[in-house]
């Protein structure tokens, strides 16, 4: 029976996803607070009918995103707090990314992606998921607050994993707001940093390296990594840009920058990085493997297949460092060659 059930669990993860999505889109968690409200004057903040809004608010609780004090009336889970926008731990814009149409429709052609081993994504738009959000701006904000809110808790690993208070300059390939590159400036005061992406993507850098107090050590620029990277580099940094990518359009990422570094220069690259062999505790990297294959066209890869990926690009694998608390990421250190 255990497993029948837990397959059954598993069948019904688009229902759940749907629900908390349509507890995010409505502002539930932003409506409820620190407070507890009927469901009639939830409906009535949300524009929502009464009844329906009752059945949504019990299937959130029976999920934990909320919790029933007394009938008909709720408040705020621990498992839905992270849906509220005024929290710095928010996730609601992972929730609105995810749960949002285009995405779900990719999704929906999955047994297609296996079967070519291309995305579907673009088959639907024409596009690529990148070209994609470039015409969609709202979607384009969400997604660069949903990197935002998932780069946080690496961003505070990698600075007391990594030791950079050797170098001179960081350049951060694929920086976006600059969240990763504003806690590397703050853990070495004597370092100068370079914030690098797409306009979209580094449209809201200069508030965050700002709010940081880095801004003055940090300069931020607009471009394309596939074309050329940002020269006078003394370590360059990839964090969760590579499994976006084929290997072909990853080779050449990484050939950008050791055209654009010195000889002396490093790589370091952030990723979750696979076992040889899975690892059942955490189906996380395994999930987004497939939301690669599906949307993107990239893949979450092993220790193994970043070391080949290096070396046709020119570059040889050093180090591989775990982050100092156990995370399915690691910090790959490499070397021109």
């Amino acid at each position: 029976m255990a497993a029948h059930q837990r397959l059954m669990n598993m069948m019904f993860g688009t229902i759940c996803s749907q629900v908390v999505g349509t507890a995010a889109r409505l502002g539930l968690a932003d409506h409820l607070g620190d407070d507890e409200l009927g469901y009639q004057e939830l409906a009535a903040r949300t524009g929502t009918h009464p009844g329906a809004l009752a059945r949504l608010l019990r299937a959130l609780a029976a999920l934990e995103i909320v919790i029933e004090t007394r009938p008909g009336t709720f408040r705020l889970g621990e498992a839905g707090m992270p849906l509220r926008t005024d929290r710095p731990d928010s996730q609601a814009a992972a929730v609105l990314l995810f749960t949002d149409p285009a995405l779900l429709d990719s999704w929906k052609l999955t047994e297609e992606a296996v079967r070519t081993g291309q995305p579907t994504f673009e088959g639907l738009y024409g596009t690529d998921f990148f070209g994609f959000l470039a015409t969609q701006p709202e979607l384009s904000q969400r997604f660069n607050a949903t990197m935002r809110q998932v780069s946080l808790p690496i961003a505070h690993l990698v600075p007391v994993s990594y030791d950079f208070t050797r170098y001179r300059t960081v350049i951060d390939i694929g920086g976006g707001d600059g969240t990763l590159l504003s806690q590397i400036l703050r853990g070495a005061r004597a370092l100068r940093g370079v914030v690098f992406d797409s306009p979209t993507g580094v449209a809201e850098a200069l508030s965050t390296l700002t709010a940081a107090g880095v801004a003055d050590r940090c300069r931020i620029e607009a471009g394309d990594f596939f074309a050329a990277v940002p020269e006078g580099g003394d370590i360059y940094v990839l964090k969760n840009i590579l499994h976006d990518w084929d290997d072909e359009r990853c080779a050449t990422i990484l050939e950008r920058c050791r055209e654009a570094m010195p000889a002396d220069g490093r790589l370091l690259i952030v990723e979750s990085v696979l076992p040889d062999v899975v690892d059942t505790s955490d189906p996380a990297p395994y999930l987004t493997d497939i939301s690669m294959l599906v949307n993107m066209g990239g893949q979450e890869r092993t220790r193994y297949e970043y070391e080949q990926l290096c070396r046709r690009a020119g570059f040889a694998v050093t180090a591989v460092h775990p982050t100092v608390f156990p995370t399915s990421y690691s910090l790959i250190e490499a070397t021109p060659v």
